[in-house]
């Protein structure tokens, strides 16, 4: 099995970008979305990684067909996956460097903590 990552991928011709996040969105997890603002940019080698806010409005979540599964995770539970080696390389770190994500803590989140789409 692969990573779990945040939903994302290729912007199609004509799209934009806000187009490509609902699209992706649908297709990866099951969930129905609007586009929010842009929290951040990544260079990579060839490609320009945009990350966009989503706010659910609708679906099921449920593993696309290019993914094993999907879940949802709060900051705790995103951490203690990473801390086993089983997220993006620099996911958190980045998601934190914006400000999506609360500072490092302790493995527990408090109760009504949000909980963020992953999928692997």
């Amino acid at each position: 099995m692969g990573l779990w990552s945040i939903p994302g991928g290729r912007i199609e011709p004509g799209e934009s970008d806000q187009e490509a996040v609902v699209r992706e969105i649908i297709e990866e997890t099951g969930l129905e979305v609007t586009c929010g603002r842009l929290l951040g940019t990544v260079d990579r080698p060839g490609l320009v990684i945009r990350d966009y806010q989503a706010f659910v409005t609708g679906g099921t979540l449920l593993a696309g067909d290019d993914a094993a599964a999907a879940r949802w995770a709060s900051p705790a539970e995103a951490e203690a996956m990473d801390a086993a080696g089983e997220l993006t390389s620099q996911l958190l770190a980045t998601l934190r460097s914006w400000s999506v994500l609360p500072p490092a803590g302790p493995p527990e989140s408090p109760p009504g903590q949000p909980k963020s789409p992953v999928s692997g």
